[in-house]
């Protein structure tokens, strides 16, 4: 596997040990760092919505099975968990660079 998708945000890519130097995040794909990180947040809330949305629907009786309904759950769940690890680790970098002396 060289690389790992993020689920949702394209031209995001993590690259994997096997893959040529310079295959980063947004590489080629001209987008900032803000950008990625919007487009990243934005998904995660799509998700949340949808989910969200086939609860509800479930709930009063509208369509939609439990299986579909609990794979739109979990996959707002392991979007909102990834952003929480990629926030702290935002945050995690950004203390260390107030560390430093110059």
């Amino acid at each position: 596997m060289n690389n790992i998708s993020l689920g949702g945000i394209q031209g995001a890519n993590i690259a994997g040990t096997g893959s040529p130097a310079g295959g980063g995040i947004g590489n080629g794909a001209g987008e900032s760092f803000t950008d990625v990180l919007k487009t990243a947040v934005s998904s995660v809330n799509q998700a949340n919505d949808s989910a969200a949305t086939q609860v509800a629907n479930l709930l009063q009786g509208g369509g939609g099975d439990m299986n579909s309904v609990m794979i739109a759950v979990e996959k707002a769940d392991v979007s909102f968990q990834l952003m929480m690890q990629v926030r702290n680790k935002i945050v995690s970098a950004y203390q260390d660079i107030e560390k430093m002396q110059f």
